[in-house]
């Protein structure tokens, strides 16, 4: 599983944020952006940024080292703040945190990449399905001169139609995805997508699907109809990106 660290303060709100994320310090000595269980988006998005976060680290690029904080009742005593006291009373308990990157600035598109890098975000959100990496919300930092992928949550949106029942991995691999905003389009046209296709197809497999899972706390993984175990919902979620992996047809549209 992720590290886990208990939080020691809550420091201020991230209210660009539609979860209201907030700043957190904790008892690693670490500062981190804490995504609560509490908040209206629920823990399948908690779940989705794990995942997601180890294919990036993967195919090689930047993201922000995750932990899982441990949040008590005894945070929320100390907030002044209703919304805020509400929302941390409602998430008591394991919450993801974030590596908070001082001093980090937002992507405006006038940095040059390096050659393949503009291509492996494109194609990370084509296999995840994320629908929120336009210019409006990039989600893309830059610090220390290199270029950070943030915010995953919004990816792997299969998860959210589980009320029901798991379903058919068939159908996420055949899923479309729409790259027209993507904020990054055009600098990933100029690449050589055959190539980061193969490359990225080479360094995943299901037995890298089973390992990134076995990092999600089995407290976010709620039982749904047909599956009443944490282990089971990760044979789930490895069955649907193992399934899109083998298929092709999502990324040739797009990359061609």
């Amino acid at each position: 599983m992720i590290p886990t660290v208990t939080v020691t303060r809550y420091v201020a709100p991230l209210r660009e944020g539609g979860s209201l994320p907030g700043i957190v310090e904790a008892d690693d000595l670490g500062t981190y952006v804490c995504k609560f269980r509490g908040a209206g988006q629920g823990l399948r998005v908690l779940v989705a940024e794990t995942i997601v976060s180890g294919l990036a680290l993967r195919l090689g690029l930047q993201t922000p080292r995750l932990v899982a904080l441990e949040l008590s009742d005894a945070i929320a005593r100390y907030e002044a703040d209703e919304e805020i006291q509400d929302l941390l009373k409602a998430s008591v308990g394991l919450n993801l945190g974030v590596d908070f990157l001082p001093g980090s600035f937002g992507f405006d598109g006038t940095t040059a990449l390096p050659p393949g890098q503009a291509g492996t975000v494109f194609w990370l959100d084509a296999f995840c399905a994320n629908v929120d990496r336009s210019w409006r919300n990039p989600n893309l930092l830059l610090w220390h001169g290199e270029l950070w992928v943030i915010d995953h949550g919004a990816s792997l949106y299969f998860h959210h139609g589980w009320s029901g029942g798991v379903g058919d991995p068939a159908r996420f691999a055949a899923l479309p995805w729409s790259s027209d905003d993507h904020v990054l389009l055009e600098a990933a046209k100029a690449d050589d997508l055959d190539a980061i296709d193969a490359r990225a197809r080479s360094v995943l497999s299901r037995d890298v699907f089973t390992e990134l899972l076995a990092q999600v706390p089995d407290a976010w993984l709620e039982p749904v109809p047909g599956v009443d175990s944490a282990d089971g919902m990760r044979a789930a979620y490895v069955d649907f990106l193992d399934a899109r992996l083998q298929a092709t047809g999502w990324w040739e549209a797009v990359a061609r």
